[in-house]
């Protein structure tokens, strides 16, 4: 029902709005005598929605990145290995420090600093207590669903974890991401996890810095409590973990 709803506002609210992107098309053309492009009914392109009082932008990854993107600007590591984060991540943080992005869909991204690798988390190729720096961000929580082509798994982020603490260094530090609040499966999306459940399958590493971003409004809450993080459906934890 509440999907029917959604979907109806949306008809009702392009019905509403298509019209004015058009009567402003019409407008812009009169004022637009001495163009300098080529501007044609066939090429509208029309973005209704994007009108807005404030700029609109996913909480989730502006603050996990821009948190993780301060922790390595301190931490200034020689390299830093990503498995699977965020590509934006990963390629603006090479402006300041080597990048080796894993992912077992290699990205045909090519910047200097940055190189792009196949691998898997599950297998990582890398040996025992080697990274010194890195990060696994928004990611565990989607492995074992089958939402990118992996193989259905009921404890794939459990695995997936105990490869990230097997590659860590002694003395390394590990940024890791992950949706925190009620927990819950949005199948095929992904998990959603209490605090004391990662604080547990990160029992053999040490808590260097935590912080908390709301779901729906507010700043990152450094140090929240259990209590705050279970009244979110769906907010996202950062661990800075050191082994």
């Amino acid at each position: 029902m509440l999907d029917f709803i959604k979907k109806l506002f949306k008809i009702i609210k392009n019905a509403i709005l298509f019209p004015l992107i058009f009567k402003d098309f019409f407008n812009f053309k009169k004022i637009n005598r001495n163009s300098r492009f080529s501007l044609k009914l066939r090429n509208i392109y029309p973005r209704p929605f994007e009108k807005t009082f404030s700029t609109h932008f996913d909480r989730h990854y502006v603050y996990h990145t821009a948190w993780a993107a301060r922790v390595l600007k301190n931490l200034k590591p020689e390299k830093h290995i990503d498995i699977s984060s965020s590509l934006y991540f990963s390629g603006i943080v090479s402006a300041f420090v080597p990048v080796d992005f894993y992912d077992f869909r290699p990205a045909e991204l090519e910047l200097s600093n940055f190189s792009s690798k196949q691998g898997n988390l599950l297998s990582l190729p890398f040996a025992d207590n080697i990274i010194k720096s890195l990060s696994c961000m928004h990611v565990v929580e989607h492995v074992g669903l089958g939402r990118y082509g992996d193989k259905l798994d009921p404890d794939g982020d459990l695995k997936a974890i105990k490869e990230l603490k097997r590659v860590l260094a002694v003395g390394g530090s590990l940024l890791f991401v992950v949706p925190m609040g009620k927990l819950k499966i949005m199948f095929n999306a992904h998990r959603v996890y209490s605090y004391e459940q990662v604080k547990e399958y990160f029992i053999d590493l040490t808590i260097r810095e935590f912080a908390f971003i709301p779901e729906k409004e507010g700043q990152i809450i450094y140090n929240a409590t259990p209590e705050i993080i279970g009244k979110e459906d769906y907010g996202c934890g950062c661990f800075w973990f050191t082994k």
